[in-house]
C-alpha cells in the first residue's frame, strides 16, 4: 500500500477494465481470498489513520464494497477497536463473498446496527464503491450526508460512494472536502475518476493497494503523469539550441495576457522570445521584460517559429489565424484563438489539415472553450472530461490540454494523461496564459506536443503546490517562478 502523490506515475483503469481485472484476479485465488485481502488493507489503513480511535463507524452497502467493509470490521475487531457497524441492505441478497465477510465480522464481535453511532473518530465509507448507478436515496443518502460533512475524517473504500470511476462526476453532493479529513483507498486498480472533475475533492488523499494482483495485460484507460525528468543543458549549447518562440496576442485592453505567456516561455527556457502584440500602441510594455523582443505580428517569419497564439487575442486574432495555421510548424492555440476556430468552419479545416502534414499542435481549452469547439455545452464536457479531451484530439489531430481539476492531456493516438499536481490557487486570471507559454517553450526546445504539454502542465501545478502558505499567487508571479 502506498500514498499517491502528484509525482507518482501510475496506470489508471476505468470501470469495465477494473471489473475484468477483478474477475481475473478472483478466479486465480481461493474463494473469498480477494475480499479478505481488500478488507485487511482497509483495516490496516484505518488503524494507521486513527490508531487511538474510541469508535470507528463502518457503513456498509449491499454489494461487494460492503463486503470489504465487513471484512475490515472483522480485522479491526480482532485488533481491539470498538466498532459501530451499519448495513444498508438485505442480508439475503448479499453476494457470496460479502455474505462470508459479514459472518466473519459477526464472529469477531462486530454485529450490524440499525443506526449510525452518536459519536465516532473515523468513518469508513463502504456503501457503494464501483457499484453506483443511480443517486443514493433514503437511509443511504442520510448516511452519506453525515459521512462527508467533514466534521470527522472519512476513509472511502475503493471510491467515495456515488463517484463515477471513469469520469469523476458524482451522483451525490459530496461537497468540496477539507484538508486532512478525507482519504480513499483504491483497491486492485487506480481509477481515473479519483483524479479529475469532482474526484479530487471527494477523495481527498488517495492511497492504493494492488492486493498483490497484476492487471494481467489489461491496457490502461489513462495514466497519471508523474513528475517529469530533469534535463541538464549541455555546456556547449546556445540560445539557438532551445528554439525561437513568438507569442501572438494582446489585443487592446488585454496585452497583459500575451506578456504573461511570453514571460513564462522565457522563464521555462525558450532560447529567444518574440512578442507580437495585436495592440501596437503599447511598445513600452516590453520594458518590463527587456529580454523579450517586440515584433509586428504580421511581419513574423511564422515558418521558422514556434508560436503561442490567442492569449488576450480578442477579436483581432481572427485575422492572423489563417497564416498561423497554415505556416507555423509548432503551435499552441489558446483562449481567443480557440474561440475564433470554434466559430469558423474554414479555420477548423485549416486546423485539422495541420496533422496531415505533420505540424505539431497543442490546444489548451478550458471547459467552456472545449464546449464551443465541440458544438455542445460545458456541462456535457465536465460530465466526461476524458471522453471530451479524446474526442477533440481525434477531431483535430492535435494534442488537447483540457484544463480544470485533474487537467487532461490527450493525443490523437495515445493513452490520455491526467495531471495530479496543482490546486485552487491557480483559479485566478492569467494562469492559463502562463501555461500556454510554458508549453510553447517545450515545443520550441524540440519536445513532441504530448510530452511538452504533459511536462508543462505538471510543472505549472507543482509551482502552485509549492507556493508559500499565506502568500497570494498571481499569474505574474507564477510566470516569473
Amino acid at each position: 500500500m502506498h500514498r499517491i502523490t502528484s509525482a507518482s506515475p501510475a496506470d489508471l483503469f476505468g470501470l469495465d477494465a477494473s471489473r475484468r481485472i477483478e474477475q481475473a484476479s478472483a478466479a486465480r485465488l481461493p474463494p473469498h481470498a480477494l475480499m479478505r485481502r481488500a478488507g485487511l488493507a482497509v483495516a490496516r489503513l484505518a488503524a494507521a489513520l486513527a490508531p487511538h480511535a474510541q469508535v470507528i463507524w463502518i457503513a456498509c452497502g449491499p454489494g461487494n464494497n460492503g463486503g470489504d467493509g465487513f471484512e475490515a470490521a472483522a480485522q479491526l475487531a480482532r485488533r481491539g477497536f470498538r466498532l459501530a457497524l451499519t448495513f444498508a441492505g438485505d442480508e439475503t441478497r448479499l453476494p457470496d463473498d460479502a455474505r462470508d465477510a459479514l459472518q466473519r465480522a459477526r464472529a469477531a464481535g462486530a454485529t450490524p446496527l440499525s443506526q449510525p453511532p452518536a459519536d465516532y473518530d473515523l468513518a469508513v465509507d463502504a456503501l457503494l464503491g464501483l457499484g453506483a448507478t443511480r443517486a443514493p436515496a433514503g437511509r443511504m443518502a442520510s448516511w452519506l450526508s453525515r459521512l462527508y460533512d467533514d466534521s470527522k475524517p472519512v476513509l472511502a473504500v475503493d471510491l467515495p460512494s456515488g463517484l463515477n470511476a471513469d469520469s469523476g462526476t458524482a451522483l451525490f453532493d459530496l461537497g468540496p472536502g477539507s484538508a486532512g479529513m478525507r482519504h480513499c483507498l483504491s483497491l486492485l486498480t487506480l481509477k481515473p475518476g479519483l483524479f479529475t472533475a469532482q474526484g479530487r475533492d471527494a477523495a481527498g488523499e488517495v492511497w492504493f493497494d494492488d492486493l498483490a494482483c497484476s492487471p494481467a495485460g489489461e491496457p490502461p484507460t489513462a495514466r497519471l503523469a508523474g513528475a517529469p525528468a530533469t534535463r541538464l543543458r549541455p555546456h556547449a549549447s546556445h540560445k539557438g539550441s532551445y528554439g525561437d518562440l513568438a507569442v501572438i496576442g494582446g489585443a487592446p485592453g488585454m496585452a497583459g495576457a500575451a506578456l504573461l505567456a511570453a514571460t513564462a516561455a522565457l522563464h521555462q527556457g525558450a532560447g529567444r522570445v518574440f512578442l507580437g502584440l495585436l495592440d501596437a500602441s503599447l511598445p513600452q510594455l516590453v520594458a518590463q521584460r527587456p529580454e523579450l523582443m517586440l515584433r509586428d505580428p504580421h511581419a513574423l517569419a511564422l515558418a521558422d517559429l514556434t508560436v503561442v497564439c490567442g492569449c488576450g487575442g480578442g477579436n483581432a486574432v481572427r485575422a492572423m489565424l489563417p497564416d498561423v495555421l497554415a505556416q507555423t510548424p509548432r503551435l499552441v492555440l489558446d483562449a481567443d484563438a480557440l474561440n475564433a476556430v470554434a466559430a469558423d468552419g474554414a479555420l477548423q479545416a485549416l486546423l485539422a489539415e495541420r496533422s496531415r502534414r505533420g505540424a505539431a499542435t497543442v490546444l489548451t481549452p478550458h471547459p467552456l472553450e472545449a464546449a464551443r469547439l465541440m458544438g455542445g455545452d460545458t456541462a456535457a464536457v465536465q460530465q466526461d472530461r476524458l471522453a471530451a479531451a479524446r474526442a477533440l484530439a481525434q477531431r483535430f489531430g492535435a494534442t488537447v490540454v483540457l484544463k480544470g481539476s485533474g487537467t487532461i492531456v490527450a493525443a490523437p493516438d495515445g493513452v490520455p494523461v491526467i495531471n495530479a499536481s496543482g490546486n485552487a490557487r491557480l483559479a485566478t486570471g492569467g494562469t492559463g496564459d502562463v501555461l500556454a507559454g510554458m508549453i510553447g517553450a517545450g515545443l520550441a526546445a524540440g519536445l513532441g506536443p504530448a510530452q511538452a504539454a504533459s511536462e508543462a502542465v505538471w510543472r505549472h501545478g507543482a509551482l502552485a503546490d509549492a507556493w508559500p502558505s499565506g502568500q497570494p499567487l498571481t499569474a505574474g508571479a507564477l510566470a516569473a517562478a
